[in-house]
């Protein structure tokens, strides 16, 4: 009698099962405090890389009559970039372009539509993803500037990097991040070593050569005019890198600490790597090298930083060191392409390297996370190729109408004359200097 009777009961105990897992399944994303406060300081680290980290950078290795006009460019990027996100940016990253979700988020959230002080993203206000993202998209376009640094019209520059915002970074943000293309195809790229560094370094390496060279360039020495200035610039990039890729992880849990860990040890090698290659081939070490390496290292591991262990980190920063260390002395002496402030052999060959390796870095027998399932290496490999391949392709072409057309409308070089003088004075009618 007691068995039969748990017989009958038991269907209606798999149903109330099945619809408590429903109702629990059906609850609505929770606010998590822990997550919210780090994001926001990982928001503000991401800022702080570009003002006023990467606006010393620059502004350091430029000579002194152009010194200013780099602080000015980072600066008025931040402010144009900012409000071009609101208005329709953001949309275009992480919307839901419906049909051509693929490939562009649409206009859905257009001025931030539908973004309230409780609408979430997951565990965090979305509020907090959507400034969080912005940095990225300001740092992206202020990367570029190094590559045409001291010859090009401010106007000029402030009409190409909108351009460019809306019409190459955010829609290749949204197919990598914003569930298009390339990530339901299964991208590996936590930090943007596609979106920011291969994305940016392609787009200097057009302007480069579209723009042509400086004066002079390669027969006049151009050194940086504020080594101090510079350093400390790429110290304030070092210490808002943590943001950048341990932020990625859009939690305050274990993949954020292990994208801390491999983001310093990546730095830290590729800062090495350099310094050692320039001693053994020039017979001097310099404070240049060393800081342009910590950024190849930063840069190479960007996209794998959530994704490798501690070994992966050194020998991924040990070839960005020695790669971009090649590919920068290539570029300058071999091709004479003028990109100022090696934007391309840096971020370009940096983000291509860090894209590829991290599919082979991620294996679990070399330390890393692993694949999905069902994924290998050589398949994940090829997914990683892919993207390389796609962006490059975007970013290049695009890049290229949108150089033309800006020219067309406002002018983008300056005349000899006036790049003689400095663009601090022809630009801005001040010097970053008066002794």
């Amino acid at each position: 009698m007691m068995m039969r009777r748990c017989t009958k009961a038991l269907p209606l105990l798999i149903a109330l099962l099945l619809q408590a897992s429903a109702v629990l399944a059906a609850e609505p994303p929770k606010l998590d405090p822990a997550n919210t406060a780090w994001m926001i300081t990982a928001t503000v680290l991401v800022l702080f890389m570009t003002l006023p980290g990467l606006a010393l950078f620059y502004a350091g290795l430029v000579r002194a009559k152009n010194a200013l006009s780099m602080l000015m460019q980072c600066f008025a990027i931040t402010c144009m970039v900012t409000l071009a996100w609101v208005v329709a940016g953001y949309s275009i990253a992480f919307g839901d372009g419906g049909t051509l979700n693929a490939w562009y988020g649409g206009f859905d959230k257009s001025f931030l539509s539908g973004i309230a002080v409780a609408t979430l993203k997951g565990s965090i206000p979305e509020t907090v993803f959507a400034m969080f993202q912005l940095t990225f998209a300001i740092i992206t376009p202020a990367l570029v500037i190094g590559a045409y640094a001291e010859r090009v019209r401010f106007a000029g520059m402030l009409l190409f990097s909108l351009l460019w915002l809306l019409l190459v970074y955010c829609p290749i943000a949204h197919w990598v991040w914003g569930d298009g293309w390339l990530q339901k195809m299964g991208i590996m790229d936590f930090a943007g070593g596609t979106v920011v560094h291969l994305n940016a370094g392609m787009a200097a390496l057009v302007c480069a050569l579209v723009l042509g060279r400086r004066k002079g360039f390669p027969d006049t020495a151009m050194p940086p005019h504020n080594m101090t200035m510079a350093v400390t610039g790429a110290c304030m990039l070092w210490v808002g890198w943590f943001g950048f890729n341990a932020g990625s992880a859009l939690a305050a849990d274990g993949s954020a600490g292990m994208a801390m860990l491999v983001t310093h040890i990546g730095a830290a090698t590729g800062s090495l790597a350099w310094l050692f290659c320039e001693w053994l081939r020039y017979g001097k070490p310099s404070v240049l090298g060393i800081v342009t390496g910590m950024v190849a290292g930063l840069g190479t591991i960007t996209p794998a930083s959530g994704f490798v262990g501690p070994m992966g980190a050194i020998a991924i920063g040990a070839i960005a060191g020695t790669a971009c260390f090649f590919a920068t002395s290539w570029m300058k002496r071999s091709l004479k392409i003028d990109d100022s402030l090696d934007v391309t052999p840096v971020h370009g060959v940096g983000g291509i390297l860090g894209t590829f390796l991290t599919g082979v870095f991620a294996a679990p027998f070399l330390g890393g996370v692993g694949y999905a399932e069902g994924v290998t290496m050589g398949g994940q490999v090829m997914v990683q190729l892919t993207g390389i391949l796609a962006v490059g392709a975007w970013c290049g072409i695009v890049t290229w109408v949108l150089l033309k057309l800006s020219d067309a409308m406002t002018g983008m070089r300056v005349t000899g004359d006036e790049e003689t003088e400095g663009l601090d004075t022809v630009e801005h009618n001040e010097k970053g200097y008066n002794l």
